[in-house]
């Protein structure tokens, strides 16, 4: 059994076994509970009015909530807290709803708290180059909001048009440019927020550091397990002066994956390095015309910025490193129309990969650099042993994958084909000394993939965690960290498919 059958099992035991009529009561009594609490427009519970939240961007995986409570303030999100805490009701956390693992996937029986709302700048010091803004602010929002001061905020998710920076922070998200500037941990200062029982909380400092435990990093990358956020302050990065693109073709995967490491191997740290194999070119070149060269078995994108001497030497470099490694064609960019061109077909992977399929599910892992041609000649294998295609695109420079198993949801067979396919792909990246994500975070997606990476006594300690912060669980509950039962079934699943018994996976 894998995780999204397990997910399944028990989503139709809380909506299918339980008796409708029990949840009926329920939605009954938590709506009377926190219609005192909001205005009316703020609660939803009609199946009509819940059914745009009934999924986060795995979209092959839906239930509708108990109910939707909407808060417009901070007094609001603690009184529904503490009302659904007094209740017993688990609350899911959401923002804009385009997080790709299940982590905003609601509760038959438990409330979805939408954070949309939350939509202000609050704050914009130009001096201390920070940005303090309401959870729901659209990740893209705060550099349009920075431009006229030279600033921009560099974490860029390839939904940054659309995902909120509460969901960015809950997931750690990253983007194109995570390899020279980080991802969401390295760029926030400090975090506001609630517990599950609506007490008040902040990690980190705008200063230079805090008194204390530093708990910022425990509540980044929490997947709203810990406290739901509601306030964040950014670092804000001056803008470049400027920046120029190489595209650079091999006529082999394994060239393309060893010129990843011989650019990091040379000390050289762009701004950018994505990588793309044929299949993933085709399908955006054809969706935005960017330019790519669709004879290459694989590309890499490869990006410079700076002072216009420090890009003119890193680009020379960079071509060196990239001829050196066997590039079959290089291209710079001429001006910043055709830079933006080129990143513009890898911003758009997935939706072109929509135009080409009815479905894709979009796996996360990381893996060593070292590795990248041995995951991807891997990847070719599991597509035809599940009868599946797959387009792959990776954040190159720091070894996280992005595989995009394309499949109909319509069709149950290929629907298990393709959880199949994405649970190989995530433990084949841990065999190869990798981690079964990068930045999509766990949700339900990699629950079974979590007992493989992490020991009985790690996961105890993610619990202990978990329960130091929630001690009634109420706050997201069933997400990213399996019970010790669930692991033993799916180690018991393991050895009867002949594989090895986790945590001792074999290497390769």
């Amino acid at each position: 059994m894998n995780a999204f059958d397990t997910a399944a099992r028990t989503r139709a035991d809380a909506a299918g076994h339980a008796p409708s009529r029990h949840l009926s009561a329920r939605r009954a009594e938590v709506a009377a509970a926190l219609a005192s609490l909001l205005p009316a427009h703020a609660l939803l519970a009609r199946r009509e009015e819940t059914v745009p939240y009934e999924c986060d961007g795995l979209t092959a995986y839906r239930q509708p909530p108990l109910l939707v409570a909407l808060p417009e303030t901070e007094a609001q999100v603690a009184a529904v807290l503490k009302a659904c805490h007094a209740l017993k009701v688990p609350v899911v956390a959401r923002g804009a709803g385009t997080g790709l693992s299940g982590g905003a996937l609601p509760l038959a029986d438990g409330v979805t708290l939408s954070l949309a709302k939350f939509n202000r700048i609050v704050a914009l010091d130009r001096a201390a180059r920070t940005a303090t803004v309401q959870c729901g602010v659209r990740n893209l929002a705060i550099s349009e909001a920075a431009a006229p001061f030279g600033l921009y905020y560099a974490p860029d998710p390839s939904s940054q048009i659309a995902c909120t920076i509460g969901g960015n922070v809950a997931e750690n998200a990253g983007g194109v440019h995570c390899l020279k500037y980080g991802l969401t941990l390295h760029n926030v200062l400090r975090v506001r927020g609630y517990t599950a029982e609506g007490e008040a909380v902040e990690f980190g400092s705008e200063a230079l550091d805090a008194a204390g435990l530093d708990l910022l990093p425990l509540i980044v990358g929490s997947e709203g397990m810990l406290a739901v956020i509601t306030e964040v302050t950014v670092r804000l990065t001056p803008k470049p002066q400027l920046a120029r693109c190489i595209m650079a073709s091999f006529d082999d995967i394994r060239k393309a994956g060893d010129a990843v490491a011989a650019i990091i191997a040379a000390g050289i740290i762009p701004a950018g390095l994505e990588m793309m194999d044929k299949p993933m070119t085709a399908a955006v070149e054809d969706f935005v015309h960017a330019g790519y060269d669709l004879d290459a078995v694989a590309i890499l994108l490869c990006e410079s910025d700076g002072t216009p001497e420090e890009v003119a030497e890193e680009i020379e470099r960079m071509l060196a490193v990239l001829a050196g490694a066997g590039a079959s064609r290089l291209e710079v960019s001429k001006d910043e129309a055709q830079r933006l061109k080129f990143w513009s077909g890898r911003k758009n992977a997935f939706p072109a990969s929509g135009r080409i399929s009815p479905d894709y599910m979009c796996m996360d892992s990381t893996i060593p650099r070292k590795r990248l041609a041995d995951i991807l000649q891997a990847i070719a294998q599991m597509e035809v042993k599940y009868g599946l295609r797959c387009c792959n695109v990776f954040h190159a420079g720091d070894g996280n994958l992005h595989p995009l198993i394309l499949f109909d949801a319509n069709d149950a067979d290929q629907l298990h084909r393709a959880e199949l396919f994405g649970a190989d792909i995530l433990e084949t990246s841990v065999a190869l000394g990798g981690t079964v994500t990068g930045e999509h975070g766990v949700g339900i997606e990699k629950l079974a993939s979590m007992c493989v990476q992490f020991s009985p006594a790690e996961r105890e300690q993610m619990l202990a965690l978990k329960h130091a912060f929630d001690p009634g669980g109420g706050l997201n509950p069933g997400k990213v960290i399996p019970t010790l039962a669930r692991c033993a079934e799916y180690g018991k699943m393991h050895v009867k498919k002949g594989l090895l018994p986790f945590p001792h996976l074999e290497r390769f």
